[in-house]
């Protein structure tokens, strides 16, 4: 466990890599607060793909960039943080990840498709959803793995394994970079 007054863990990566079901997940086991800066924005303004429609993506991501900075300011190493897939375009945002162990979910597009396939919740995959998640991930890749303090691989893995290696990892914690695989899919 992260001793009190630690970091919080901060999860990021594309959308529908696992971010919050990993994070809701680890945090139970540890008994750590859970916060998912989506949910955090949908409680506060409503559904996202209204605010995008409304404000556009422009507008989203100031809303999202005060939401981060809202959550972060009530963060210790007791939470585990979900970012929203776009969260770290933001510069104020990747200056607070500065002060958080961060947690890429890496992901490729046959692992996520089932899971956005069909979805209307999220506004940058109209039209074509896994073009699109396949150029975010191209565009993003490099911002996640700059962030990274640790990559985990979940391609092909359930939940429950994704969980696991977290929870190995964390229970490692002496390690302060490193890409976690396995054959446990």
């Amino acid at each position: 466990m992260l001793p009190a007054g630690a970091e919080p863990l901060v999860l990021i990566g594309l959308m529908a890599t696992g971010k919050s079901t990993v994070g809701r997940r680890i945090a139970e086991r540890r008994g750590w607060r859970f916060v998912d800066t989506d949910a955090a924005i949908v409680e506060k303004h409503g559904p996202i793909p209204v605010i995008f429609a409304e404000a556009g993506e422009a507008g989203f991501r100031r809303i999202e960039a005060a939401t981060v900075s809202e959550v972060f300011a009530d963060a210790d190493g007791g939470t585990v943080i979900s970012l929203g897939g776009g969260s770290v375009l933001n510069q104020g945002t990747r200056t607070l990840l500065a002060s958080a162990h961060v947690v890429f979910l890496d992901a490729d597009l046959a692992t996520v498709l089932p899971r956005i396939s069909g979805d209307t919740g999220r506004p940058l995959l109209t039209g074509g959803p896994g073009e699109t998640w396949a150029r975010l991930e191209k565009e993003r890749r490099p911002i996640y793995e700059s962030l990274a303090d640790t990559v985990i691989d979940t391609r092909g893995a359930t939940i429950d394994v994704v969980v696991d290696r977290l929870e190995d990892h964390l229970n490692r914690r002496h390690i302060s970079t490193e890409r976690i695989t396995g054959d446990d899919r």
